[in-house]
């Protein structure tokens, strides 16, 4: 996404218009958080940053964002707070721990958590905000590395309705679309609804492709008929094209779909709901993890079948 679109998608209010949140506070510098707060820096926000390794901040120091050296420091000022984080411990840390969001926030201010956790993660940090006078939104993405960069990642979002209304202009400089789903915790339950079918289809397309190139099929003729089937799938054509090609260069690692799948798990086991599929897959990345492939990208858990099945699937 060009910086004209990202400038034209975020339309600044006049004073007329009501309140004015332009200054961001942005902590949590991964794949995803990187691409949102240089976003959010090209849409023209005010932008300071906070990540555990400050070397992860200086190239948006370099595109105009202020540093932050603690999770406190960065909210002081910051009318929004936006975070993305590595799993729900992190959120433990980095919300209430020492110097932590919770310190120094204040009446009337925003906080957005996109990371991937447990609804019930969720529904703490609301509560918690609350007594601070602070509203909160549950907003994780769905998106891998690509998506953030061109800000075109998917939010799916809990909370209150109104505000919800109030950061879309915030959220809209980095997203293709952003989704509603109702009170806190929600978002957080539907991208754990969203990466089971993810990990659920990775683990399929890998034990297809491993059956096909058993059978004596050119792996590349596969993907041109899975290309245009009426079960094609982009998931399909994306990690279909790195397997053939040997490519697990990490967009959203290995190590992270295994803590997600622990979390549905988890989620699934408190509403008593079946998932016996992602229950096969967990134990699948749990093998890929264990063979040291944690760092790579998400469908080397596809390695792990391959191990199994004796047999590697390439061009």
């Amino acid at each position: 996404m060009s910086t004209l679109r990202l400038r034209q998608k975020h339309r600044y209010k006049l004073p007329s218009e009501g309140n004015i949140m332009e200054r961001i506070a942005y902590l949590g510098l991964g794949i995803m958080g990187s691409g949102m707060a240089t976003n959010l820096l090209k849409a023209g926000y005010d932008v300071t940053v906070w990540n555990r390794n400050p070397e992860s901040c200086k190239s948006l120091i370099e595109q105009g964002a202020t540093q932050a050296q603690t999770p406190a420091q960065a909210v002081e000022n910051a009318e929004v707070i936006i975070y993305s984080l590595a799993d729900d411990q992190a959120v433990e840390d980095v919300v209430f721990g020492q110097d932590g969001i919770l310190s120094k926030v204040r009446s009337g201010q925003i906080a957005i958590d996109t990371s991937t956790v447990h609804p019930d993660t969720s529904r703490k940090e609301a509560a918690a905000y609350a007594e601070k006078h602070v509203e909160f939104l549950d907003a994780p993405v769905f998106g891998s590395k690509n998506e953030s960069a061109s800000g075109g990642l998917w939010f799916v979002v809990g909370g209150k309705r109104d505000v919800f209304e109030r950061v879309k202009p915030i959220l809209s400089p980095l997203s293709e679309t952003i989704h509603y789903l109702g009170d806190t915790g929600k978002g957080a339950a539907m991208k754990l609804v969203g990466n089971s079918l993810v990990a659920t289809q990775i683990e399929a397309l890998g034990e297809a492709m491993i059956l096909a190139t058993k059978a004596g099929l050119n792996p590349k003729d596969v993907l041109d008929v899975l290309h245009v089937v009426d079960f094609r799938s982009p998931l399909f054509d994306g990690i279909g094209k790195m397997l053939v090609n040997r490519d697990f260069t990490p967009s959203f690692a290995l190590k992270h779909m295994l803590k997600d799948a622990n979390l549905i798990a988890r989620f699934a086991q408190d509403l008593n709901s079946p998932t016996p599929a992602a229950a096969i897959v967990r134990e699948t990345l749990k093998v890929a993890v264990n063979q040291g492939w944690g760092e790579e990208n998400a469908s080397a858990l596809i390695k792990a079948l391959e191990l199994e099945a004796g047999i590697i699937v390439e061009s």
